[in-house]
Formats: C-alpha cells, structure tokens, sequence
C-alpha cells in the first residue's frame, strides 16, 4: 500500500500525466465539484430536496392532501407540484414561506 502513495506522490512531483480513471484522494469531493464547476449547481439541488422532502414530511404529519395544501397556501396544485418537485428550481421565497405556514413551520434563510 505504502508503494502506491509513494508512486502518486512521483507522478505529482514528476509533473506526468495521470492515468485515466484515476482519483486524487487528497481533495474533498466539494473541491473536486468546484473544480469542476458544478458545486453550486449541486448544493442548490440538494437544498431544494431536502425542503421539499421536510415539506411532504410535515403534510404527511398534518394528514394533508396536495388539494387541502395548495388550498391552504391559496395556490393551485400545479404551484404545489412545482414545489415538491427537487428538479424543479424556479421556487420563490413567497411560496416557500406560504408552504411553510401552512403546515405550521416558518422559514428561516440565512446567509454564511
């Protein structure tokens, strides 16, 4: 095992061309995205399911129905669909918050 790092640490100091397939084990899989320019593209999809997953979760807990949620959000049903829908990314802040109320929860955004 010890052979191997000891042949990537040449091949990095050497300056030749890895192999094809080969993983840098020393990045993390965000730098790895970010190089690749796709990190913010991920997290952004990655944030929408995951609030639309706690949304379903939070209606499945209330007992309510796509209808008595769009109802609720005075919404139609396609905006609903639209927002449960982790593909989809055209989702305002108005609608998360409308979503949020109605099943009991608020909406916190924050900037880091």
């Amino acid at each position: 095992m010890r052979a191997i790092f000891d042949t990537i640490r040449l091949m990095k100091r050497s300056g030749k061309k890895k192999k094809k397939g080969y993983v840098d084990h020393s990045e993390t899989f965000d730098e790895f995205l970010a190089k690749d320019g796709l990190l913010a593209e991920t997290e952004e999809s990655a944030i929408k399911e995951i609030i639309a997953d706690q949304i379903k979760l939070a209606m499945d807990k209330k007992g309510l129905s796509k209808t008595a949620m769009a109802a609720r959000m005075k919404t139609s049903r396609r905006q609903l669909d639209r927002l449960l829908d982790p593909d989809n990314p055209s989702v305002t802040l108005a609608t998360l918050r409308r979503a949020a109320s109605a099943v009991g929860r608020n909406l916190r955004v924050e900037l880091e």
